[in-house]
């Protein structure tokens, strides 16, 4: 990284924001929070990256030149049943009001409507408000007991954290490799716990998603930075839950060095994006202002 690369927050800086600041200031990296959501005049032409939501990003994407990385809208619906645990459909919300059955919708990327179980189509958001090509992912209907997140680099999971039990926030690191851990043992992570994970369960959620990265070929592919969530389901059988971008993505109590490290590829200057993640690429749209 030079001097002029900049790690830049979201006006409304959240907990990870935080964490991601503090990290970035003891590698000497600049961390700047905008003020505004817009591109702040005095990074245009230096190298940098982003962290925060979707709208944050949108905002300044173009004019900062940036490579937003963020996973195929249907890659959850192309990975094998085995590692879903449930059958999962990419398709659009017309279609998706046509439903007759209970089954949970969800945007694949933006929060354009709440993620959850629709008793059927007829509870979706309806065309007043949203457009019918607007893609859904249609899912049947699983119980997870117990949620995890992990910050995934180059095929390799980087930082990870448990932020669920039962459906509720229950969040406890699950730790992160480092240069010393070549003999695959895991260090702590640094961010706040409420509670302990068995170290059974966190050992089969890491082992579990070698298995989803391991799968994630060319028919489901995934970018080089990516954060995937897995989950134990209530009949004891592990399953992928979604993957989402790392730069809009919270940390919960995962290692915020490893964080950090997923963050800084998957929202970057355009100039430094590897040519194999230019499938991955967010759509920037023109911002007038």
């Amino acid at each position: 990284m030079t001097t002029d690369t900049v790690l830049l927050l979201a006006p409304r800086i959240n907990e990870t924001g935080l964490q991601l600041r503090t990290a970035a200031g003891r590698r000497g990296l600049r961390a700047a929070v905008a003020q505004a959501w817009q591109a702040p005049p005095e990074l245009l032409g230096s190298a940098v990256h982003v962290y925060g939501g979707p709208l944050f990003a949108d905002a300044v994407g173009r004019e900062l030149d940036l490579a937003l990385l963020e996973p195929s809208a249907d890659w959850l619906a192309r990975l094998p049943h085995a590692l879903t645990g449930r059958q999962v459909a990419c398709t659009t919300l017309a279609e998706a009001r046509r439903l007759r059955r209970r089954a949970f919708v969800k945007p694949p990327a933006d929060k354009l409507f709440a993620a959850r179980v629709y008793p059927d189509g007829g509870a979706l958001p309806g065309p007043e408000l949203l457009d019918g090509d607007t893609p859904v992912l249609v899912s049947e209907v699983v119980r997870f007991r117990s949620e995890y997140r992990l910050f995934v680099l180059d095929g390799t999971v980087r930082a990870a954290s448990r932020y669920a039990v039962d459906g509720d926030l229950s969040v406890a690191p699950l730790g992160t490799t480092n240069d010393s851990g070549a003999n695959g043992s895991w260090a702590a992570g640094s961010g706040a716990a409420d509670a302990e994970v068995d170290a059974a369960e966190a050992a089969d959620a890491l082992a579990f998603t070698a298995e989803v990265l391991a799968a994630s070929g060319p028919g489901a592919a995934l970018p080089s930075a990516v954060v995937v969530d897995v989950g134990l389901t209530d009949d004891g059988r592990w399953a992928v839950v979604e993957a989402n971008a790392a730069w809009a993505s919270g940390g919960y109590a995962a290692d915020p060095e490893g964080v950090l490290d997923v963050v800084l590829r998957a929202g970057g200057p355009a100039a430094r994006l590897p040519g194999s993640d230019r499938p991955f690429l967010r759509e920037l749209p023109e911002v007038v202002r």
